[in-house]
């Protein structure tokens, strides 16, 4: 099956005399001539340059009237396969919204740049030795040659690339501020750490260990400032990909505990990396959700991910191995069975583990307890082992046999007083929490099954309701309610028994706070950003650290701290399934660059340069800011130009970018990251919007068919022939699915295949006619051919093919034509405002047709309105035709036609006349006709009369002007 159709393309026509005799027809000779001229003349005179409100529009009184439109599309990364039909769907859609939004008045900003750090560049540059920058230039100088061939008009002023010294300084200059900031709870906002250690110094605020600030020393200082900062280094669990050399944050690890990028293991190791505070944010990111216009569904994920739930923290005293007091801190959303805890599970990586676990087993503990293993201390060390070797989704797998090992202590249960004993189980992870959870058999199914596999006591303390005895030993499977009373549940001073399941939360919620014991909290899901990378490719961390290792920011005067040159880009890799690894990063063998002597103001000493980078999601978590002010040399972005384009307005609490389109399937990487370093920007009082994105869009995905021989490898799509009801690629039967578009699966087609073969406009129209702009849609080059002959048509209403000559008339159009264009005015423009182009063109389409089938040439007031109807969707030939019909200005900033409401009411409508209910006629009638005179006229029709033969009528119900229903007596 041929991806393309020439008989249909370049001629239009099968063979030459069809173009000899109509030389000045439109076909991909007249297109690729028209698009390459007006693209050279949209350079030439600046066209699409958005003014900013300082300079340009400050001596401009009537442009600065105008409303301003910021749209964006999703930061695309240069990839060096360059863009098949797939990938323009989105800058399309945005580039025809724009367009249509300059026709209605707007002052629209509308640009495109690269996100253009990542992995594939470094993994390029290891297997062909070439340097990253230079392929990813390459790529990029691709794509834009690729994505100006489509008529895009972009404000190319404001393209800007991530890996660009001066974007990425500013990058950096944004990290250092949040390092630089804390988060003031009851303030609810970030604030500086020069604040925070102003109140340490005066003694506002009380250091962890009661000592004056002026008693610390600098290293305890620093520790204690860490706890605070916004971005912060610290030794944790992380997700650690031995294949890829790196550590991922957790929404870069698939539900099946592999990494997103190249499906390699990923396993929980302890690693000291950058993280930013993002939880300190979580309710702030969850709340301003409301106000944002967002697909739901996308809203829901965050939600989902954020995890907010209610409930306590509960503390349970354990003696560790040394003889010293701790506590297992809980969080628990079911306070109310605390009585029901009958035993307890820690994380396997929990890090009280080390520090509880005795050297023997204590006298009569159970050998099923044991795992068959001589002390705690090795059964422990062997659960751990097996357990890092195990995804997040397999340790949590309902259907999977529970597993888990004594730790040889017990801990106790503060309200009943009695001991627990306390176990670690893969069940339990450290991401959720506190990472120690306390076990409530009867009124849980995990924990049910659990003390069955392991022989633990259950105590029922909320009273089923199902007909089942208060006793578990009875039961197969646990008992949860929200609806049903306490029982059991009395003691140490407290008692629940008869509370319902709220009355008894804010009862032992309130014991436990006035003893110290617990207190009611809120815990998220979401965990703090892991913002390290063990990569080459990517932004260098502005942060040096002196001999004490403590972490010093660089000033601004140091930035950008530019990524040095180093001989080989690959981190080290390592066996995929070897866990017991960690990373060594490209910038740790550049020892020049890594130790440096700096002056940070107190003077020259010796310092050790940061030697990961930061992930490729940093420099898109503000790029909407910087596209607003490029050339900025002072800051990220001028505060009174990010005002403008960004800033609260009526209908947009929190500001942002008016329209961003791209994939849902960024919804919990990038939207929350960007979010929260807007948040942060905005507390600090850098910029006025605290939110990016205002409105968010999701297009669907080109979608194409995959054709794979006997073996299931994937042939040459465009080789494949369609016979007998089947597919045959070199004579060989082959299969068809439909699936995604790639290079990978020999199915690409490309949009300068489709622009050299129909044009560019033809392309936009087609990718825009193929279904609505959300819903994924099947690629079918055969039907390219439908939009090109819209054009074609089009084009001979106005141009005479033999000539070349305008064919318009001054002379004025008549009643059925003007409602016709007035109806697709109005129309088209409604579907325009909301991203419907689909059903644009279609009401484009038909207008055209009515045009084509009118007798006599166009008047010029229909035509120069057909022009300027199709001119966001079809920008070149729209120019061309505007240039020829006499005009001197560009048609991007022409105003839009406005419909006229007396033409949008029909002169007739159909009236459907009913006796007992079947239709005997149909009247035309006025769309103002009254009931009585509705009425009258069905009655006189003889159809009617005829109909009723005589009969009486016992009623007649009117609905003007459609429908008459008459009764019979």
């Amino acid at each position: 099956m041929s991806q393309t159709n020439s008989s249909a393309g370049a001629s239009g026509a099968a063979g030459a005399t069809p173009e000899a005799a109509a030389p000045h027809r439109y076909t991909a000779t007249t297109a690729a001539e028209i698009e390459a001229r007006w693209q050279d003349f949209w350079d030439a005179n600046g066209t699409y340059e958005a003014p900013n409100p300082t300079g340009d529009l400050a001596g401009d009184p009537e442009l600065a009237a105008r409303p301003k439109k910021y749209v964006m599309d999703m930061f695309p990364y240069p990839s060096g396969a360059g863009l098949h039909v797939g990938h323009p769907l989105g800058y399309i859609a945005t580039d025809v919204y724009a367009r249509f939004q300059r026709m209605t008045g707007h002052n629209v900003l509308h640009t495109l740049g690269f996100d253009a750090f990542g992995l594939p560049a470094e993994q390029y540059a290891v297997q062909t030795g070439t340097h990253p920058r230079t392929s990813t230039e390459a790529n990029m100088a691709n794509m834009r040659s690729q994505l100006r061939r489509l008529g895009l008009g972009h404000d190319k002023r404001r393209s800007v690339a991530t890996i660009d010294p001066e974007f990425y300084k500013w990058t950096q200059w944004i990290f250092v501020q949040i390092f630089n900031s804390w988060y003031d709870t009851e303030a609810d906002r970030a604030r500086p750490i020069a604040e925070l250690i102003a109140q340490f110094e005066s003694g506002e605020r009380a250091t962890p260990d009661g000592r004056p600030w002026s008693a610390l020393d600098a290293p305890e200082r620093a520790g204690v400032l860490s706890e605070w900062r916004l971005a912060y280094a610290s030794e944790a669990p992380v997700n650690w990909a031995p294949g890829l050399g790196t550590v991922l944050a957790n929404e870069e690890v698939t539900a099946d505990g592999r990494s997103e990028r190249g499906n390699f293991p990923v396993f929980k190791a302890k690693l000291r990396q950058w993280n930013m505070r993002i939880t300190s944010y979580a309710d702030r990111l969850l709340n301003d959700l409301d106000a944002l216009d967002w697909p739901e569904a996308i809203k829901l994920q965050q939600r989902n991910w954020i995890g907010r739930s209610e409930g306590a923290r509960v503390g349970f005293p354990v003696v560790a191995a040394d003889g010293t007091g701790e506590h297992i801190t809980v969080f628990t959303t079911r306070q109310d069975t605390l009585f029901g805890a009958t035993y307890m599970v820690l994380a396997p990586e929990h890090e009280l583990v080390a520090k509880i676990v005795p050297d023997a087993w204590p006298e009569g503990t159970h050998e099923v307890w044991t795992g068959g293993h001589a002390t705690p201390g090795e059964a422990v060390a062997a659960y751990r082992a097996q357990a890092a070797a195990k995804s997040d989704v397999e340790r949590q797998a309902e259907a999977k046999d529970k597993t888990g090992v004594f730790t040889g202590v017990h801990a106790t249960n503060p309200v009943s007083g009695e001991p627990v004993p306390v176990f670690i189980a893969d069940y339990v992870l450290m991401g959720y929490g506190t990472g120690a959870i306390m076990a409530v058999p009867a009124h849980d199914s995990r924990d049910f099954a659990f003390a069955r596999a392991f022989e633990l006591p259950m105590r029922c303390v909320v009273e089923p309701t199902d007909g089942r005895s208060t006793d578990p030993a009875d039961w197969d499977e646990a008992f949860s309610s929200y609806d049903a009373k306490l029982v059991n549940s009395s003691g140490a001073g407290v008692s629940l028994d008869g509370l319902g399941v709220t009355e008894a939360k804010e009862r032992i919620t309130a014991w436990l706070t006035e003893r110290g014991i617990g207190e009611g909290t809120v815990n998220f899901r979401l965990r703090d950003w892991l913002f390290s990378r063990q990569r080459y490719w990517g932004e260098p961390f502005p942060i040096v650290y002196d001999e004490d290792g403590t972490a010093h920011s660089l000033p601004e005067s140091m930035l950008p701290l530019e990524l040095p040159e180093v001989e080989d880009y690959s981190p080290r890799t390592f066996d995929p399934d070897d866990a017991d690894t960690e990373p060594e990063t490209p910038l740790s063998r550049n020892q020049e660059w890594v130790n440096v002597t700096l002056d940070l103001g107190d003077g020259p000493k010796k310092y050790r340069r940061e030697t990961n980078t930061m992930p490729n999601w940093a420099g898109s978590c503000w790029y909407e800011m910087r596209y607003l002010d490029p050339h900025n040399d002072g800051a990220p972005v001028d505060q009174g130009i990010e005002r403008y384009w960004m800033g609260p307005r009526d209908g947009m609490p929190h500001g942002g970018v008016d329209l961003y389109v791209g994939g849902a399937e960024h919804a919990v990487l990038h939207l929350l990251y960007a979010r929260f370093w807007s948040k942060v920007l905005y507390d600090l009082g850098y910029v006025s919007s605290n939110e990016p994105f205002h409105k968010l869009y999701n297009q669907g995905m080109i979608q194409a068919f995959v054709y794979r021989d006997s073996r299931g490898i994937a042939v040459p799509a465009a080789e494949v022939e369609e016979r007998d009801g089947g597919y045959f690629y070199q004579g060989e039967k082959v299969s068809r699915l439909l699936g995604k578009m790639g290079k990978s699966l020999k199915n690409a087609v490309t949009p300068d295949e489709i622009c050299a073969e129909y044009g560019a406009d033809t392309l936009r129209l087609y990718e825009m006619a193929m279904g609505p702009l959300d819903v994924s849609r099947p690629w079918d080059t055969r039907a390219v051919v439908g939009q090109y002959r819209l054009l074609q048509r089009l084009w001979r209403n106005i141009v005479d093919e033999t000539t070349g000559e305008v064919t318009v008339v001054d002379t004025e159009p008549g009643e059925e034509t003007l409602r016709a264009l007035h109806k697709a005015i109005d129309g088209v423009g409604n579907d325009l405002e909301g991203l419907r182009f689909n059903t644009a063109i279609a009401k484009i389409t038909e207008l055209n047709n009515h045009l084509t089938k009118a007798a006599g040439p166009l008047p010029r007031p229909i035509a120069e309105s057909l022009v300027l109807l199709i001119a966001p969707l079809a920008p070149h030939v729209a120019e061309e035709l505007w240039r020829r019909l006499g005009h001197s200005d560009s048609v991007v900033h022409r105003d839009f036609p406005v419909a006229e409401a007396a033409y949008l009411v029909d002169e007739t409508v159909t009236c459907v006349v009913q006796i007992k209910g079947k239709v005997k006629a149909r009247l035309e009638v006025s769309p103002a006709i009254s009931d009585d005179e509705l009425e009258k006229a069905a009655l006189a029709d003889e159809r009617v009369v005829a109909a009723l033969d005589g009969a009486g009528i016992r009623k007649v119900i009117v609905r003007a002007p459609k429908l008459v229903n008459i009764v019979p007596a």
